[in-house]
């Protein structure tokens, strides 16, 4: 669990007045608390400062800190092409898609993104470029386009093939 830890009151005035008298490993893991670090983070601080294993409890405990904000991890999320890495339409589908977007929508700009692209041998490779492509388009473009790439990309993901009529079929007489 990663919980974000801020200063209390006590603890703002503690920074300020040093009226508690705190240790100093306990005073700089005090003055490392800013309401942006996680507890992991935090805790990986200790042994440089030479602070106790539970500095953060103790702080706690003193009421200098608090939690303020984080939570637990989301699972791990399946991957939507789970079960079709090896699918030959598939790749062929997102490799066409994400190409296209690439010169579509960051130019030369893409030219690195358009090198993980092809060294990605399936399906599954290419989603895992996913979030990195949706950030080149964010801010080559817009946060709005990078959203609506990225849900054109799992519905392509829902689509069966589309049949292409061969242009050099005869067209039936009916």
């Amino acid at each position: 669990m990663a919980y974000i830890h801020g200063k209390t009151a006590a603890g703002r005035q503690e920074i300020e007045d040093r009226a508690r008298r705190l240790p100093p490993a306990l005073r700089s893991i005090l003055l490392m608390v800013d309401g942006q670090r996680d507890d992991d983070a935090l805790t990986a601080l200790l042994p440089g400062l030479r602070a106790p294993d539970d500095a953060l409890a103790q702080l706690a405990q003193m009421g200098l800190i608090d939690v303020v904000g984080g939570a637990v991890a989301p699972p791990a999320a399946r991957a939507l092409t789970a079960g079709r890495e090896q699918d030959p339409d598939l790749y062929k589908r997102l490799y066409d898609w994400m190409s296209e977007s690439v010169r579509r929508h960051l130019g030369l700009k893409g030219y690195f993104m358009q090198l993980k692209i092809e060294r990605c041998t399936d399906a599954a490779g290419l989603e895992k470029l996913w979030p990195d492509m949706a950030a080149a388009v964010a801010k080559a473009k817009s946060q709005a386009l990078a959203s609506r790439w990225l849900s054109d990309t799992h519905a392509l993901l829902d689509a069966s093939p589309q049949l292409q009529p061969d242009a050099s079929a005869e067209p039936v007489p009916g």
